[in-house]
C-alpha cells in the first residue's frame, strides 16, 4: 500500500527478451528520496512470458546465510506475542461498542504481523529497545489493518474472505467496516504521539512525519489508485507495475523499518540503510505474494486465491511467467542484504532471517 540509494542495480538475469529495457531505468528510480508519483504515464509493454503455475520460490541452503543459530521462529513468535499483547490494550470495548468490536475483530484476527516485527527489530539493531519500539509498530500494524478493510470493501476488491476469516463489511457491514478502518488510521498516530516514552520529541514528530507520507498521495494512496484504475488495461507494463507495488505494499514496510530505527536513535545513515533494506523487502513481499497467488489454494493462503486473475489484475507472473519472477526477487534478497552487512551480524540476524522467511513462505 513507499526510499533511497539502492547502488547500482544488479539485474543480469532480467536481460531477457521477454522483459523490456525499460525494467532497469525504472528500477533507478528506487534510488529517490522520498517517492514521488512520476510524471506522465507509464511505457506500456506487450511482450511477456506465458503464465506459469509452478512452484513458488524453492529454498536453496546457499540463499540462507548461517545467522549465528538464530531462531527466527521462536524470535518471531515472542515478538508478535508482545504486538498482540499491546494492540489487545490499545483498545478496549467501550461505547459505541459497535464500532470498537469492529476494530479489534480485524486487528486482532492473526497474520503474520511482519511489519510491526520488523519494526521492532530495526530499533533493536541500531541499539534501542523492544518496549521503545512498541507504540510505533502497533501503529504500523493498525494501519496495515485498515488498508486490509478497506481493500475488501465491495468499491475496491469486493473480497470475502481474510486472514481465514470472514471480512469485517461481510460480518459488520460496509458502513461499520469502513468507520473502523478510519477510526483505526487515526488512532495509529494518536498512539505514536500518547503511548511513546523516552525518546524526544523531535523523533517522534519525525516518525509521525515519516508514517502519515508512507501512506498518503505519495505512498499508499497513490499505489492503491493506480492499481485500481490498471485493472482491466491491456498492455500495463512493468514500470506501471513497479509504481504499484512500490507505494502500496513496500510504502508501510519501509515506514515499519524507518519508525524504528528513529526511535531506537539511529543515525541518519543507519536509518536511510534500514529504508533502502526495507524497500527491496517490499518489492519481495509483493513479487512473492503475486506467486503464491496462483500457485496455493485459499485454504493455504487463509484468503482468495486467484483473484488477481479474476480481476485481470497485472502481476509479476502474468508479465514475466514464474520463472522471471523467481529471478527477480532473487536480486531483491541480495540487495536487501546487502543493506545489512554495514551492522553487526549478530543484531541483525533477525532481519536476515526476515529476508529469508518472506522470500520463501508459503502463505
Amino acid at each position: 500500500m513507499s526510499s533511497a540509494n539502492l547502488g547500482t542495480w544488479a539485474c543480469p538475469s532480467l536481460h531477457t527478451t521477454n522483459i523490456p529495457s525499460t525494467l532497469n531505468p525504472f528500477l533507478h528510480t528506487l534510488k529517490m528520496l522520498p517517492i514521488t508519483p512520476k510524471q506522465g504515464r507509464a511505457k506500456l509493454i506487450t511482450s511477456c512470458s506465458p503464465l506459469s503455475v509452478s512452484a513458488v520460490l524453492t529454498v536453496k541452503a546457499k540463499e540462507i546465510e548461517d545467522t549465528q543459530n538464530f531462531n527466527f521462529e521462536v524470535y518471531m513468535l515472542q515478538k508478535a506475542n508482545t504486538v498482540n499483547q499491546a494492540l489487545d490494550a490499545a483498545i478496549a470495548i467501550k461505547d459505541p461498542e459497535k464500532i470498537h468490536e469492529a476494530m479489534r475483530y480485524s486487528l486482532l484476527a492473526g497474520g503474520k504481523r511482519v511489519r510491526p516485527v520488523l519494526c521492532i527489530a530495526a530499533c533493536e539493531l541500531v541499539g534501542g529497545s523492544e518496549s521503545t519500539a512498541i507504540p510505533a509498530a502497533c501503529a504500523v500494524e493498525m494501519i496495515h489493518t485498515m488498508s486490509l478493510i478497506h481493500d475488501d470493501l465491495p468499491c475496491m476488491d469486493n473480497d470475502d474472505l481474510r486472514r481465514g476469516k470472514p471480512t469485517n463489511h461481510k460480518v459488520f457491514g460496509v458502513d461499520v467496516a469502513l468507520l473502523a478502518g478510519d477510526a483505526l488510521l487515526s488512532l495509529a498516530f494518536e498512539h505514536v504521539a500518547v503511548a511513546t516514552k523516552e525518546v524526544s520529541p523531535g523523533r517522534v514528530v519525525r516518525a509521525i512525519g515519516e508514517l502519515a507520507k508512507s501512506i498518503g498521495a505519495e505512498g499508499l494512496a497513490a499505489g492503491q489508485v493506480v492499481d485500481v484504475h490498471s485493472e482491466g488495461l491491456e498492455n500495463v507494463g512493468l514500470e506501471r507495475l513497479e509504481f504499484i507495488h512500490l507505494h502500496k505494499t513496500a510504502a508501510l514496510l519501509e515506514a515499519a523499518a524507518v519508525l524504528g530505527a528513529i526511535m531506537g536513535g539511529g543515525s541518519d545513515e543507519e536509518v536511510e540503510r534500514l529504508r533502502r533494506f526495507a524497500r527491496c523487502i517490499g518489492l519481495l513481499f509483493q513479487v512473492v505474494d503475486d506467486i503464491l497467488d496462483v500457485t496455493k489454494s485459499s485454504e493455504e493462503l487463509g484468503k482468495t486465491a486467484g483473484k488477481d486473475l479474476v480481476a485481470d489484475k497485472v502481476t509479476y507472473p502474468k508479465l514475466l511467467g514464474i520463472h522471471k519472477s523467481k529471478e527477480f526477487a532473487d536480486n531483491l534478497i541480495k540487495d536487501a542484504k546487502e543493506q545489512l552487512a554495514a551492522f553487526n551480524p549478530a543484531k541483525a540476524a533477525p532481519l536476515l532471517a526476515l529476508t529469508n522467511y518472506i522470500a520463501y513462505r508459503q502463505n
